[in-house]
């Protein structure tokens, strides 16, 4: 058993190759995958690379403070986050922080006023008829199919109503040309314009919203606002994103407007929509349904407040009665057309079900866009920190300064005390660097990770950490040697001991990292998460590394034979002579006096 035993370690020990080829198979291939990416730097945050930071509060409504809630609060940062990317805002930040309040980070470059505005204001959701609709490049917009199914409707939906039996599907009209006033889009601008006044006028219904709708401009033409609008329709080009993002700006919801919205081919289509038929606080709730019934897959159902539901019998039932476009009405959030389902009869159960070509994610991301149009909710501007472009530099070069000359000490350090093993500490710091760079800028396009001061905090504290394993396994292997054991059986022997230590110790610093990870929010999050990482990092390079390369270094004779600039002269650690086994001496003759 004993020579198996002496065997087993013989070969465990004898390739500390394996692990130095692993270690180095890793950092090529993240170094690889990272060039592949194009992502060859840390992303920085907000307070390294400047922009501004938008801190906002819930406020729910007069007896709602339950309205604050996880749901709630994931739907306003979807929100937030489609409001920030229509400013054509990229790599921005919307998260929540604490339960109430919402973080909105923008980088520079970006407009912080407009950012503020569209941010910190409540959503808005309308229900507004559709009027005309066309694709944003020309040419007819899809319509519904003779079979009632969505064949290539804009959106692909359709509502129905879910209180009582549907219709069946060839209860739907078939599109005629030039049947619908707008139907398709005329190839004269005359002819256009003709179609959209008709439609305009054709739209006029008592609606309660239409009743409060004005029938006239200022100036007493009944034809101008019709004429303004054709205009703006004209001139609309939902391709550009900047046009998008202001369609419709200033409408109010007893007015038509204009609007633009993605079909489900990803085209951009432009519509004129009449006056808001029902107000997004009408719906009491959404949600994403999977319809394995009907078999018509993922649906959207949506339950109408008391009021809510006769506006909605209400316009429903004139659009059942028209055709293609104006057969649909459109679920307009923040001026953007989420869905445009079309309508084949009166709804008026207080219920109704949008069914299409939705998939699960596309679901629950209207369902959630609906749900936001009832929360009781509002949103006070707590605070606004800018960051200029420079002032983060600063930051930056003066956090690299911190860790350069913390680096450094720890280097002086090590050289002055382990003289020739500071050699494999240091080649173990940039190692662990080099595992920290390259996952630090993976991390930027794979999850969002941005560097922040924090987080560059928590690398140089890492630093430390990191040195403290190495420090605790040459001390072991220092007290094997100071009693008397030579280098390489005190290496082997060192490392259990010292193992364990290491890993007690990384435990207790990664569960410090987690639970700060879990407990805050904001920037120290960064601190929390770096730390953690490079923690990790630690444990791996301290075991890939920095044992099988002391084990290589023992066999040779500069560390092997005790050298006194080698860390581990026997005489300088004040080791005891070699252990040997001796003879007891004999006990001395005792002779008696004569």
């Amino acid at each position: 058993m004993a020579a198996l035993k002496k065997g087993r370690n013989a070969s465990a020990t004898s390739k500390p190759w394996r692990s130095l080829a692993l270690i180095l198979i890793a950092i090529v291939a993240l170094t690889g995958g990272m060039f592949a990416s194009g992502h060859t730097t840390p992303r920085l945050g907000i307070d390294l690379a400047g922009g501004t930071s938008i801190t906002l509060a819930a406020v729910p409504e007069a007896g709602q403070e339950s309205a604050i809630n996880k749901t709630n609060m994931d739907t306003a940062v979807s929100i937030m986050e489609r409001r920030v990317n229509g400013l054509g805002v990229s790599e921005a930040e919307v998260q929540t922080q604490g339960d109430r309040n919402i973080i909105v980070n923008i980088p520079k470059g970006t407009n912080s006023k407009q950012a503020r505005e569209q941010v910190g204001t409540t959503a808005k959701l309308y229900f507004r008829p559709v009027i005309a609709t066309e694709l944003a490049g020309g040419g007819a917009a899809p319509q519904p199919s003779a079979t009632g199914e969505p064949s290539a409707d804009p959106s692909g939906d359709k509502a129905d109503d879910t209180s009582g039996d549907k219709a069946s599907d060839g209860a739907s009209e078939e599109a005629t040309d030039g049947s619908s006033a707008s139907a398709t889009p005329s190839s004269s601008a005359t002819a256009q314009g003709r179609a959209v006044t008709d439609a305009l006028k054709a739209d006029e219904s008592p609606t309660p919203a239409d009743k409060a709708s004005p029938s006239a401009s200022a100036t007493g033409g009944a034809s101008d606002p019709d004429a303004k609008l054709q205009a703006a329709y004209a001139k609309l080009d939902c391709t550009k994103e900047s046009v998008r993002a202001t369609a419709g700006d200033g409408a109010k919801a007893t007015d038509s407007t204009v609007a633009c919205g993605q079909n489900s081919s990803g085209q951009w289509q432009k519509y004129i929509l009449g006056p808001a038929a029902v107000d997004g606080t009408d719906v009491d709730e959404a949600d994403a349904v999977l319809n394995t019934t009907s078999g018509a897959g993922w649906t959207v159902t949506m339950k109408f407040t008391g009021e809510g539901s006769k506006k909605f019998a209400d316009i429903t039932g004139q659009l059942a009665q028209k055709q293609s476009p104006q057969n649909q009405f459109a679920i307009v959030l923040d001026g953007e057309v989420v869905s445009d389902p079309y309508v084949r009869q009166a709804l008026t159960g207080g219920n109704a079900e949008i069914s299409g070509n939705f998939t699960q994610q596309s679901s629950q991301e209207l369902a959630n866009m609906l749900s936001y149009g009832a929360l009781p909710l509002t949103f006070r501007e707590d605070s606004v920190t800018t960051v200029t472009a420079a002032l983060g530099g600063e930051q930056l070069q003066a956090g690299l300064i911190a860790g350069a000359i913390g680096l450094a000490l720890v280097i002086l350090y090590l050289l002055f005390y382990y003289r020739g093993l500071s050699f494999i500490a240091v080649a173990s710091l940039l190692v662990s660097a080099a595992l920290t760079y390259v996952i630090m800028a993976l991390l930027g396009p794979t999850i969002g990770f941005a560097l922040n001061l924090p987080a560059v905090c928590g690398a140089i504290v890492a630093i430390g950490i990191t040195a403290d394993s190495f420090i605790v396994y040459f001390e072991r292997v220092r007290d094997e040697i100071r009693e008397g054991r030579s280098l390489r059986p005190a290496v082997e022997r060192a490392w259990p001991r010292a193992r364990r230590t290491i890993l007690v110790s990384d435990f207790v610093s990664f569960l410090a990292a987690a639970v700060l990870f879990v407990v805050t929010v904001g920037k120290v999050q960064g601190f929390a998460f770096t730390l953690g990482l490079t923690t990790v990092l630690d444990v791996v390079v301290v075991f890939l590394f920095t044992k099988p390369l002391l084990s290589l270094m023992a066999r040779r004779k500069f560390f092997a034979s005790g050298h006194k600039w080698s860390g581990l002269d026997p005489k300088a650690l004040g080791a005891k002579p070699p252990l040997r086994r001796t003879r007891r001496p004999s006990a001395p003759a005792q002779t008696k006096e004569a």
